[in-house]
């Protein structure tokens, strides 16, 4: 492959000023949803080009080390939403003071959602390009990056999702029969809502709120420390 180097112009615009404009629309309008039409459906035509969207995600070294398992067995749903339930009872007990105060926000849509899929890790391939020092933060930064794709293009057909991260890999990995190695990362919820949320869940429940951008962008070295208005950790302390 060549490029011209030589030639000092850009390259023409592919997107409108109004393509442009949806694509920072969706990002904004994208939301972890839990709330989700029992019974309702999706389109195998819809999911296919969800997952595909998923498949085109960047990866280190072309590694590709995302693997979906959909779940359509209603007994094994079942299960993993006992897995689920299992972690938010011990997050609620890690938490102190505030357990209670978790245990009232619903923070999964396993048995209610149209599709549920679990995103994991695939075993290592030995890939060395761009992650010979740190391998296991690239294949995971990978992955995450298939399942952001697939966020995004849920939202675009105006479907939910949602990302459940409460449950123990191991009991999933061996209730879904994964090869040593690999790794379950994300029981992800998919399917019709009545409506998106409005803001992130956490922020209208008050549990937690997101910072602004100019709280996390430093230049030329490592910003330093922030405080926080509202409660963003334990010790309502923020840093850079």
């Amino acid at each position: 492959m060549t490029t011209p180097a030589s030639d000092p112009r850009p390259a023409e615009p592919d997107f409108t000023p109004d393509e442009q404009a949806a694509f920072y629309r969706l990002a904004a309008a994208r939301r972890d949803m839990r709330h989700f039409i029992a019974g309702a459906r999706v389109d195998e035509a819809v999911l296919r080009r969800l997952l595909e969207a998923a498949h085109r995600a960047p990866s280190v070294g072309l590694m590709q080390p995302w693997r979906f398992v959909r779940i359509v067995d209603a007994g094994l749903r079942e299960r993993i939403a006992g897995l689920v339930e299992q972690e938010r009872q011990r997050t609620a007990q890690a938490l102190g003071a505030r357990g209670e105060a978790f245990l009232k926000l619903k923070v999964e849509g396993v048995r209610d959602c149209a599709e549920l899929l679990v995103a994991a890790l695939a075993p290592d391939d030995g890939t060395v390009f761009g992650r010979r020092t740190m391998p296991r933060e690239m294949a995971l930064c990978s992955a995450a990056c298939a399942i952001q794709n697939l966020w995004l293009a849920a939202r675009v057909e105006n479907l939910g999702m949602g990302w459940v991260s409460m449950f123990e890999p191991q009991a999933l990995a061996a209730l879904l029969g994964m090869p040593s190695g690999s790794q379950p990362i994300a029981i992800l919820c998919l399917g019709p809502v009545h409506a998106f949320y409005p803001a992130p869940m956490l922020e209208l429940e008050d549990w937690r709120h997101g910072r602004p951008l100019d709280a996390l962008l430093s230049t030329d070295g490592w910003g330093g420390q922030v405080h926080c208005t509202r409660a963003c950790a334990p010790e309502r302390r923020c840093f850079l």
